[in-house]
């Protein structure tokens, strides 16, 4: 399995909404392979280790979201990886915030980073964690809200998820996908 946490690189971005894959990758590496050290590899940051006798890649491209595909193409290509054994962790307006869920396939509705990684891997066909940051109510204020930092009183609940997300992985490296939240 590839795991991939889709956000921006720079600090300026950490807190971003767009960055919700790069939390839940950090969380997972805190939790899971927190002896691994990142690697530059793949134009991007990359560690791997094995969870329950699984092998799980962990890549948080770090080409800015809209060209997220260039550097997960450069990985499944090097490791022989099959696109439907790629899992990404993504944003999700069209998700309330603390809501979670798992799909196989499916496009990209507007989501930059899901366009790219369609593009470069010719297929729609890979597993998604949509991570739900909620709606600004306008589609003119999306960019804006999704390059936004989340409040203060948002930061326990993506914490919930990120845990959640990080409590699922033994599950989701042997093929169960449920997240409890």
């Amino acid at each position: 399995m590839l795991l991939v946490g889709l956000g921006n690189p720079g600090n300026q971005y950490a807190g971003n909404r767009h960055n919700v894959g790069f939390m839940a990758v950090q969380e997972i590496l805190r939790r899971h392979f927190s002896s691994v050290t990142l690697q530059k590899k793949f134009k991007g940051e990359y560690a791997a280790g094995d969870i329950n006798g699984h092998k799980v890649h962990i890549l948080m491209p770090q080409t800015y979201m809209n060209n997220s595909g260039e550097s997960v193409r450069a990985a499944i290509d090097f490791f022989k990886i099959a696109p439907e054994d790629v899992v990404v962790i993504h944003d999700e307006l069209d998700l309330e915030l603390g809501d979670v869920r798992v799909k196989q396939g499916g496009g990209h509705a507007g989501h930059n980073g899901l366009r790219s990684l369609i593009q470069h891997l010719g297929t729609p066909n890979f597993r998604r964690i949509r991570f739900g940051v909620g709606h600004p109510g306008n589609k003119d204020l999306v960019t804006p809200y999704v390059l936004g930092n989340f409040r203060s009183e948002e930061t326990s609940q993506v914490e919930k998820l990120c845990d959640a997300i990080a409590d699922a992985l033994p599950n989701m490296a042997a093929g169960d996908w449920k997240i409890n939240i």
